[in-house]
């Protein structure tokens, strides 16, 4: 549960490379919200760092990479404790492809990062989190992890995989916490252009979401555990 009596909270976001994640996290800062946030490039890490300012964080790490996560995660940890509120968006997207003609590396790495990484994440947030038995865990997952579409078999795979890991994970967390799949919607993103193309213009940009969506975020609690949620 996230102590709504703080005026600032401490929100983990993977992804913040661009799109939602980026989207998710200068909003949170804007709402004086402490943010420490990950980034799939140094690049990018300091892009995302110099347009929040300190005292949030952003450092680049690999998700599929369990001891690059383990040092994140304990640098986070050290300086602010565990989060309120943990959100697993990094993801990748295999091209546009039937499933044989997908490679096999191409594969693994839609695996790596989409379910790997998550778990990677979450390992190494959470022992804490279960200990002090309050904040919000929320695993990014798609439409296309309740319904499918050709030539993104790989990517829907990994989506209906984190929401069945999240909803098991709903039934190990102690009271007073909460897990919760999330489908984000139709975004105008990096991601959906490569699936969509120039229709892609007809969604809401990062954003126009994330406007909506992180006062929603705030708003979850130990009432939506295991819920299978979709955002405004």
């Amino acid at each position: 549960m996230i102590d709504k009596k703080r005026s600032s909270r401490v929100i983990v976001i993977t992804g913040v490379s661009r799109g939602l994640g980026r989207a998710m996290a200068v909003e949170f800062a804007r709402r004086g919200h402490m943010v420490a946030g990950c980034a799939r490039t140094a690049v990018a890490a300091c892009e995302v760092q110099s347009a929040l300012g300190e005292p949030h964080r952003v450092e680049a790490v690999d998700v599929s990479d369990g001891v690059r996560v383990a040092e994140w995660a304990a640098a986070v940890r050290a300086q602010w404790g565990p989060p309120d509120l943990l959100l697993n968006n990094a993801a990748v997207i295999n091209p546009n492809g039937a499933l044989w003609k997908v490679a096999a590396g191409e594969f693994d790495r839609v695996v790596d990062v989409n379910i790997k990484g998550v778990a990677n994440v979450l390992r190494h947030f959470l022992p804490e989190m279960v200990r002090r038995k309050s904040g919000v865990i929320v695993n990014f997952s798609s439409g296309w992890g309740r319904s499918t579409s050709p030539e993104v078999a790989p990517y829907c795979a990994t989506k209906w995989a984190v929401e069945g890991l999240t909803l098991a994970l709903a039934q190990e967390l102690p009271a007073g916490m909460a897990a919760v799949p999330l489908n984000p919607g139709i975004i105008n993103t990096d991601m959906l252009r490569s699936c969509f193309g120039a229709a892609a213009q007809s969604y809401p940009t990062a954003g126009e979401w994330a406007e909506r969506a992180v006062p929603f975020l705030l708003g979850l609690g130990p009432r939506d555990n295991g819920r299978q949620l979709s955002a405004p």
